[in-house]
């Protein structure tokens, strides 16, 4: 796995908006598809719902062909 980025958010922040605040996915189509395809885990677990809300702290990754990338969630305040 590639050293996990720390990705500063203010507020709310949701899976699929992560996936492309923190580059992990070119756009919103992408995103969705990485997550319906299971191939997104936060904290470990395989996580499928696009909506779901991050909290500070959680570890998102992403298998991809070119490896797995990660970055964790920092809730500015």
């Amino acid at each position: 796995m590639s050293e996990v980025v720390r990705v500063d958010v203010s507020g709310v922040i949701r899976l699929g908006q992560f996936l492309k605040l923190a580059n992990l996915a070119e756009d919103g189509a992408f995103a969705r598809e990485l997550i319906q395809g299971g191939d997104v885990r936060v904290n470990g677990e395989v996580e499928v719902r696009r909506g779901r809300q991050l909290a500070d702290g959680d570890c998102v990754e992403v298998d991809s062909p070119a490896g797995v990338f990660a970055a964790r969630v920092h809730c500015r305040s």
